[in-house]
């Protein structure tokens, strides 16, 4: 990702965060954020979607701030295992802590990355995986749009932006090719005829395609 790229990542990833903490303070001010009520994911609340986002957030601030020094750090110090921890722990809070959780640390992450200088340094996954640091903006990004639509609180993958959803599908195709015996690495018809949104929520396995299975990507 080179330096243009990495700045419109981060611009679209500050207006998903704006546009999320705006949904929220609006049904937070009619009552209607209850972090207990199921999400659209399995076995997770409203509580465990916004305690994720929020710690994200978290962690890809910790991996600026050491790559400034030229650290490798886990964006989840403990990996896989903290991660989780982290969301249950933080799930059952109050919808006011919820919210305000969501909105502090996405407001800590822009001023971070506003002043990050270096952006050369590499990020350790849950997985153990490295990816470049400069990458996170768009993982960033995606992990708001994403999860905005898994609270279920009004907004759906029809409401993505569409320079999102041609970034993202161009990813998540690549992903789809990477998967495919050789000489079978295009899209399956039924995927291609419906509309770009619905493809890349199908990819994300958050819809279904009539006539498909998952799509396994994810």
């Amino acid at each position: 990702m080179d330096e243009a790229e990495r700045r419109r990542a981060q611009e679209g990833a500050e207006d998903a965060q704006a546009r999320l903490d705006a949904l929220l303070a609006e049904r937070l001010a009619a009552g209607s954020v209850d972090g207990s009520a199921p999400s659209r994911l399995p076995g997770w609340s409203v509580g465990h979607v916004l305690t994720h986002v929020a710690r994200n957030a978290d962690g890809i601030v910790r991996v600026l701030l050491a790559s400034e020094t030229g650290e490798v750090v886990e964006r989840y110090p403990g990996g896989q295992a903290t991660r989780d921890g982290d969301i249950e722990a933080g799930n059952a809070r109050l919808a006011a802590d919820l919210v305000g959780d969501v909105r502090a640390t996405g407001d800590r992450l822009r001023e971070t990355w506003s002043a990050q200088t270096r952006w050369d340094g590499r990020s350790r996954e849950v997985r153990g995986v490295e990816i470049p640091v400069v990458d996170l903006p768009m993982v960033r990004w995606r992990e708001v749009e994403v999860h905005t639509v898994d609270l279920g609180l009004g907004v759906e993958a029809a409401d993505w932006p569409s320079l999102f959803v041609r970034l993202e599908l161009r990813a998540m195709e690549m992903r789809w090719r990477a998967r495919r015996p050789m000489g079978m690495s295009g899209l399956p018809p039924e995927a291609l005829v419906v509309d770009p949104r619905t493809r890349l929520a199908w990819l994300y396995g958050r819809t279904e395609i009539s006539g498909l299975g998952p799509a396994g990507v994810l």
